[in-house]
């Protein structure tokens, strides 16, 4: 399909993060969860071929099912590990694919970052024969986590940039469900939220950068808001408030899978 586009960054990246900028210790930090990645797996079925859109470094690639990686960033196609495919440099919007060509698809991370939200769904659908399935945050959940107390900022920005769950239900039609994805304590894909139970995590300039919503505020206001924290952890004053999320198993927070099926014509 043709959309009208605003122009890609040097990297590629097609969104409003520029991952050729804050991409390049991505991989380090944003290790897939084998438990969220289960979620996954359930959700695409016994689907044996599946495009991954906006596929970034891999993460969350079945390895058991013939993958078609797209990633417009070209520094987040070089992270990918040598065991994946390589990615195509693509759009959400502008699939280079005949109708019906997968059995599934997914996107992981990513549907905030499409400039044209609308036409990557519609595309999704297009060329997607089964279940569509969507790892994303709900924005109207972001205000549960604490990180609102302390870089509310960045808290406001991922509420703006993820889009709605009706949006999505919307692009996709047919039949769509909602599951909420509980977040382990000790999980290895460090978006702002996994660090629930591990806020020193959140002092590493690498760990925030690895949060593209921390990308659009700026540096001093970034330090600003670390500083805060760290003051609370030395003083007692957050682990009064929120001590108890340390031994918290799991956090429900907002994120979720969203998954579409089809709706059968005749």
């Amino acid at each position: 399909m043709s959309e009208s586009l605003s122009p890609r960054s040097p990297d590629g990246s097609a969104g409003d993060a520029d991952y050729g900028l804050i991409g390049a210790n991505y991989s380090s930090y944003r290790v897939p969860d084998p438990r969220i990645a289960r979620c996954i797996l359930d959700a695409l079925g016994d689907a044996k071929t599946v495009l991954n859109v906006g596929a970034g470094a891999g993460g969350y690639e079945p390895e058991d099912r013939g993958v078609t990686a797209v990633e417009p960033s070209a520094s987040m196609r070089a992270q990918r590990p040598a065991n994946l495919p390589a990615a195509i440099d693509a759009t959400a919007e502008n699939l280079p694919f005949p109708d019906d060509s997968f059995d599934a698809a997914m996107t992981t991370f990513s549907v905030h970052q499409w400039q044209n939200l609308a036409a990557g769904l519609s595309e999704l659908r297009r060329v997607t024969r089964g279940p569509i399935v969507v790892l994303t945050c709900d924005p109207d959940l972001l205000h549960r986590f604490w990180l609102a107390e302390y870089a509310p900022e960045v808290i406001a920005t991922e509420h703006r940039r993820y889009p709605a769950i009706s949006a999505l239900r919307a692009g996709l039609g047919g039949t769509v469900n909602v599951r909420s994805v509980p977040i382990p304590l000790d999980c290895t894909d460090g978006f702002n939220e996994a660090y629930y139970g591990r806020p020193e995590k959140l002092l590493i300039p690498g760990a925030r950068q690895s949060c593209s919503a921390w990308s659009f505020i700026d540096d001093e206001l970034s330090k600003r808001y670390a500083e805060h924290l760290a003051a609370d952890l030395r003083s007692g004053a957050w682990d009064a408030r929120h001590g108890a999320l340390r031994r918290q198993a799991s956090y429900d927070g907002s994120l979720v899978i969203v998954r579409a099926t089809a709706a059968r014509s005749g």
